[in-house]
Order: C-alpha cells, then structure tokens, then sequence
C-alpha cells in the first residue's frame, strides 16, 4: 500500500460493465481489483466472468484472433475457447473441451474448477462482480433501482459518462457527507444543509437540501444520496427535472478507480427530456466531477483530519466504511 492512501481494496459489489456492452457470445478484457479478467456472455444470454489467463499455456481469454481479431475470444455455448490452442471453459472455470486431447489431463478429467470464477449480477443494466480479497462468497446483494428498469415507461434512457480517477474508492465516496465543499470546489450559491446523514448497515443514506436561484425564481433543490457497499450509489436529484443517476464506483488498483455515471430522467408527457434544464444538469454533475479530480488526484489522506464544527460526519463515514475492509 502507499504512503499516499494507505487503504487497501474493500470488498463488495462493483460495475465492470454496462449490460449493452455485451452481446450474446461475445467476451471483452476487463482489468479491476488488481486484477486481469475477462467477461463473457454465453449463447443463452447470461453472464460469466473468468480470471483472464488460460490455464494451459497462459494464453488471455479477452483478445480474439483471425474472425475475432480487435474483439474478444469465441464464445461457442456457455464457454469461452482460448485463442490460442482452443481448450473451453465454462462459467464455473471448468474445462469443458480440449479438441485435440485423447486423454484429458487429471483435474480436467475429474471436473474440476482450474480457473478462478467470480459471482457476477446482472441488474439496472448493469453488470456486477463480487471482488473478496480472502475469496468469500458475497455477504449481500446489489440494490435493484426501479427507474433503470427498461420496462419502466415513466424514465428514460441512460445518459453514460465514465472517468478515470487517480485515487482510492473511500476518497471519492467521502464526497457524500462533505457538504462544505460544494460552496468552495464546485461555486454552488450556498452550502447545501445536510437534512439526513444516515448509517445502517451495509447501506449509507444522506439528504441535501439547497436554495437555487433559477429564471423562475428560487426554488429548493433535493439531493437524496444512498450507498450499499462501497461500489454502488444511487443519488436522485428533484426541484427542476427530475434525475436519478447511478453513480458506481470500481477499483481498478489501491491507487485508481473507475467511476460509471448513467443518468436517468423522468419523461415528461410520455417523452424524454432533451436540451434546456435536463442536459444542464448532467453538464453540471460532469463539470463538478472534472473539478473533484483535481482534488483527488493529489492529496494525501490524514488519518487524522483537522476538522471544525460544521464539517461532515467524516469519522461515521469512515468507520461505515471500514466494514469492506477483510481483516489481515
């Protein structure tokens, strides 16, 4: 671990992917948790995720050759066939076919698992794998959110914007019980009034009201935050168009993370809300990330802040957060 962040990895719920990344028999690499993956969706639709790397003769299970050149490797019923000499495997890392084989090699033979399988979900149209350091099966669930459901008439479609963050997950979630700091990184008219800084659980809720001023005068802006586990947040924002974004978090490192942004607004008489309000507030969120980055990517986590007063409630954030740590 650094000297910087001296956190390691937490465990839990975290995107690798959107559902429409994937097409059925297709495969991508995927790189998180310290970690070379590879992520494939079988023939009857479902998704798999393998480590990368061939048990035979180390061949990468993510990058195609010849017809698949520029894309994943074959995917031929509910296994993925390694590129290179063509064995097969199954989404439980079971070798399912070695082509040329007369007499399948011992562990094959016996059925078993030789190479690593992560729990994945597929949910609000999203794909997500469970990282363990001690490889523990998953404690909880992921939260279903009703409004990224694509049978759900009333929400729209997802508006995607992902980043690249040169820090650890726990620095950008302390972001949410941080109200000071939308009045001196983001220029905002006032320091929102924390209503709701609550801690049960795995789940983290928080409620920020704020005065904005807007052509039709001032109105009263709601941000409703929620977190279960440390990858996944859920913030719905109401007073001028109504907005649910999904905001998911992913370590790639102990020192890099990725952030999955999708945006969802309420139509409005049976349409999606384009241009005007709707996409001012996304280009706002978007904006306020680029300034967050700048923050994150260079300071240096205290153990021991100096904090005042009317600080957030950084010390239940940080003990909340301590319980996706696996002991040493």
């Amino acid at each position: 671990m650094s000297k910087r962040i001296p956190m390691p990895i937490p465990f839990g719920w975290f995107q690798v992917a959107y559902s429409h990344d994937l097409g059925a028999a297709q495969s991508m690499p995927l790189r998180y948790f310290d970690t070379d993956l590879v992520l494939f969706r079988t023939e009857s639709g479902e998704a798999r995720v393998l480590d990368a790397y061939c048990p035979h003769m180390g061949a990468h299970l993510g990058y195609g050759i010849r017809d698949q050149a520029g894309g994943g490797s074959m995917v031929v019923g509910d296994s993925i066939v390694c590129p290179f000499h063509g064995w097969a495997y199954n989404g439980e890392g079971r070798c399912t076919d070695v082509p040329y084989a007369n007499n399948m090699p011992p562990r094959i033979a016996r059925g078993e698992q030789v190479i690593r399988s992560w729990p994945v979900r597929e949910l609000n149209q999203v794909i997500f794998v469970w990282y363990h350091p001690q490889g523990i099966e998953p404690g909880f669930e992921p939260e279903t959110v009703p409004e990224a459901d694509p049978e759900n008439a009333e929400w729209g479609s997802l508006k995607l914007h992902g980043w690249d963050i040169q820090t650890h997950m726990q620095e950008i979630g302390e972001n949410a019980v941080d109200p000071a700091h939308f009045l001196y990184v983001h220029g905002t008219q006032n320091i929102p009034t924390p209503e709701v800084m609550e801690f049960d659980g795995i789940h983290r809720r928080g409620r920020l009201v704020s005065k904005m001023a807007t052509p039709k005068g001032e109105i009263t802006g709601v941000i409703a935050n929620a977190s279960t586990g440390p990858g996944q947040a859920t913030v719905r924002f109401s007073g001028i168009c109504d907005t649910v974004l999904m905001a998911n978090l992913t370590p790639v490192d102990r020192e890099n993370s990725r952030a999955f942004y999708a945006f969802i607004q309420k139509k409005v008489d049976g349409r999606e809300p384009v241009g005007g309000v709707a996409d001012a507030i996304v280009k706002d969120i978007c904006r306020q990330m680029s300034e967050d980055q700048i923050i994150w990517a260079h300071k240096k986590y205290f153990d021991k802040p100096m904090l005042c007063d009317n600080d957030g409630p950084f010390a239940k954030f940080r003990k909340w957060y301590s319980q996706f740590y696996a002991a040493a």
